[in-house]
């Protein structure tokens, strides 16, 4: 391997194995893989795991350890913390003084919380009154009060901790120095609502212990392997952040696994649009991208509203393991118990199918006995699943990683149509129809949810059993598919090619100029220190009218742009594609506006309705870069060529052109800025001059005749 090379390394730790990539980071190709079971039960958890994957992944691409700059990794440790109850017992200090006192002890004394069901954290308290600010007595006094009780960690909550957090940090400080695991509302959120604020704190500082335990160890292996690039962890939301981050946020972790998934279809797929269902072995997580971006949303555990986001996602427990279940005339069911939880193999890898035998079995004590199993006269225990379906009906392409053996599914599928008295086609349809029963709903959920047209949408499958449900999916519902390269590693490499993020949030009715600025500098900093080149760091500040939070979400790469896929696609090419991408065209898409690294392709399509001749006209956009991958889909909106320097004099023009007025009042277009190589998304703001101000705040630095279009999508 060149000694010039740099290497990132991702590394996903899945429930049942830890993946892990090497990817060149100037060509971004995949150079090696390795995979190893995940270390759930060993004595470093699944820190083990991780080195391993680790090692395995340098030896195989002789990677020279010290080329690596950029590592990171996933983890399933907080989820299934959650799921399964495995968390500190915390210790909550609740602060308050004054009339508000009563409601401040009300509110931070919040009990046991379900994560689970059946599974709680459990949670002990004491109520410092902070009329006079908090004595290091009064601190030790409630530490050895909780400690007493049992508490493992301690959660710091006071009312109106997020204007005046000094007390809250004196409190932190002060456990942190005598040894204590501790963290305090407004160092995880700076959102009111003091309950909530409490529950998140609390929920934070229950998964401290262990997450900083594996922290530590994976921080020291893979510094001891001659790695000197910062450790990052992938969040929640489609980035990652550094191991210092990590420790004392580990709630922003909680769907780190999903997000993987998400970040890859993003940065190696290119996918700027469409529905991305992972697919597992047991399970199929469905998440939704668009216009280049993670769809997120405020997060629940057991039920309760934390200040965390993370990612929209959908978790079926139907995937390419999935077994399948029958009566006497076919099938009953599919899943949700898979191969793996069952300790059967698939027919579609078998060695052999000597003499087959159908046996119904209950794979978990409790489980209707209906599933299906075959036994064989040398004692393999095996069975057939989704996989084996879609393989015996021609849907798993040749190549892809669930491409099986198709003589011995056909066998397998024989004798399970002779105990069903059907036919082995039939059966297998029925598979794949359970499994089309399962997602469609989610999918369409995310369509009608997200204003996607199925009709023009792709499903993307990721993960090692993609093959065995998207075409199948896809072909249904007649929408496009595309399975992802490297599907079995797809979670790894998006977690090497993830972006440095971070999302600032905060409360302000009314804001003025100077505080959206406020909030985006401060994203700005935040992934800055976290290492992300500045000249990549891209900013979106929405507003949500209703409960009067800015939220201000800023990412970027830890080195310069990548240089992969920089071949130029030409102007046949591209109408190609304009062509393919748009529905019920009217006329040829056309370019409308370019600069020197985007075309806007547009032309008039009508909606399909039922009633002949009925349905809106709308001037349909795509946003296409060099490469031809189509960055932005947009159903019905304009764009104007513009300067720096005239962008906010046309963004004006256009709102006033094409704003709409209702029972809220007026509703302004969703204003995208092209300038450079950069999409500047200006979406999420209520009026006019904040979009304004967010577009000199994002210009003031380029050079004023730059090349710059501004495109709205219409409300």
């Amino acid at each position: 391997m060149s000694s010039a090379a740099s290497f990132r390394i991702g590394i996903d730790v899945g429930g049942t194995f830890t993946h892990a990539v090497a990817i060149n980071a100037d060509t971004l190709q995949l150079v090696a893989r390795s995979k190893v079971p995940t270390t759930h039960s060993a004595a470093e958890g699944v820190a083990k795991g991780i080195i391993d994957a680790l090692h395995a992944v340098l030896a195989k691409g002789e990677v020279d350890p010290s080329s690596v700059t950029f590592i990171a990794h996933s983890t399933t440790q907080a989820t299934n913390a959650l799921l399964e109850g495995d968390v500190a017992p915390v210790g909550i200090i609740g602060m308050g003084k004054g009339a508000s006192r009563w409601f401040a002890e009300m509110s931070t004394k919040i009990g046991s919380i379900e994560l689970a069901k059946g599974k709680f954290l459990q949670t002990s308290f004491v109520f410092i009154d902070t009329t006079k600010p908090p004595t290091e007595a009064a601190v030790q006094d409630a530490l050895r009060t909780l400690t007493t009780a049992g508490a493992k960690a301690i959660a710091v909550s006071e009312a109106f901790g997020v204007d005046e957090p000094v007390n809250e940090e004196r409190v932190v400080e002060i456990a942190r120095r005598l040894g204590h695991t501790a963290t305090c509302g407004s160092e995880v959120t700076k959102l009111y609502g003091l309950r909530v604020r409490t529950r998140t704190a609390v929920i934070n500082a229950a998964m401290l212990p262990k997450m900083i335990e594996t922290a530590n160890m994976t921080e020291d292996s893979v510094r001891s392997a001659g790695i000197k690039a910062p450790v990052m962890i992938m969040r929640s939301d489609g980035g990652v952040m550094d191991i210092d981050a990590m420790r004392q946020r580990p709630i922003l972790t909680r769907l780190s696994g999903p997000a993987a998934g998400i970040a890859a279809a993003m940065m190696y797929l290119r996918i700027s649009d469409g529905i991305f269902l992972e697919v597992g072995g047991t399970s199929t997580d469905i998440s939704v991208i668009r216009n280049g971006k993670a769809l997120v949303k405020d997060a629940e555990i057991g039920g309760h509203k934390v200040y965390a986001r993370s990612l929209d996602v959908n978790t079926l427990g139907v995937a390419g393991g999935s077994m399948i279940r029958v009566s006497d005339s076919g099938v009953r069911d599919l899943g949700p118990r898979s191969a793996h939880i069952a300790g059967r193999h698939y027919v579609a890898f078998a060695e052999g199918l000597e003499a087959p035998k159908i046996a119904l079995i209950s794979p978990k004590e409790g489980d209707p006995s209906d599933y299906v199993a075959i036994d064989t006269s040398d004692g393999a225990k095996l069975t057939l699943t989704t996989t084996c379906a879609a393989n015996l009906l021609g849907y798993v392409p040749e190549g892809d990683c669930a491409f099986g053996k198709k003589d011995l599914v056909q066998r397998g599928f024989d004798v399970l149509a002779e105990h069903c008295k059907t036919q082995p086609e039939k059966i297998a349809e029925q598979v794949l129809n359970s499994a089309y029963d399962k997602v469609t709903p989610v999918v369409k959920k995310f369509a009608q949810e997200y204003k996607l047209d199925l009709d023009s949408v792709t499903l993307i499958g990721g993960g090692g059993g993609a093959a065995a449900i998207v075409p199948y999916v896809a072909e249904k519902l007649g929408a496009e598919h595309a399975l992802a390269k490297d599907a079995d590693v797809i979670s790894a490499i998006g977690v090497a090619l993830a972006l440095v993020r971070e999302t600032i949030e905060r409360q302000i009715p009314q804001p003025k100029q100077e505080d959206l600025i406020r909030i985006r500098e401060e994203a700005f900093n935040a992934v800055a220190r976290m290492g992300a080149d500045p000249s990549s760091i891209e900013i979106h500040v929405e507003i949500d009218p209703r409960s009067n939070v800015i939220r201000a979400t800023a990412f970027g790469a830890t080195s310069p742009s990548d240089s992969a896929s920089t071949a130029i696609v030409s102007a046949d090419e591209k109408a190609k594609l304009a062509a393919s991408s748009i529905k019920h065209q009217l006329e040829p898409p056309r370019i409308l506006a370019a600069n020197d690294y985007f075309d806007v392709w547009g032309c008039q399509t009508k909606e399909k309705k039922f009633i002949p001749f009925a349905g809106n006209k709308n001037t349909t956009l795509r946003v296409m870069d060099s490469r031809g991958v189509i960055r932005l889909k947009i159903k019905n909106g304009a764009v104007r060529a513009s300067t720096a320097a005239e962008v906010e004099k046309v963004i004006g023009e256009l709102a006033e052109e094409h704003s709409t007025y209702g029972d809220a009042g007026k509703i302004i277009p969703d204003f995208m800025i092209m300038c450079g190589a950069k999409i500047i998304d200006l979406s999420g703001l209520l009026d006019t001059w904040q979009v304004q101000t967010m577009a000199r705040s994002e210009l003031g630095s380029v050079p004023q005749d730059s090349k710059t279009l501004v495109v709205c999508s219409l409300p």
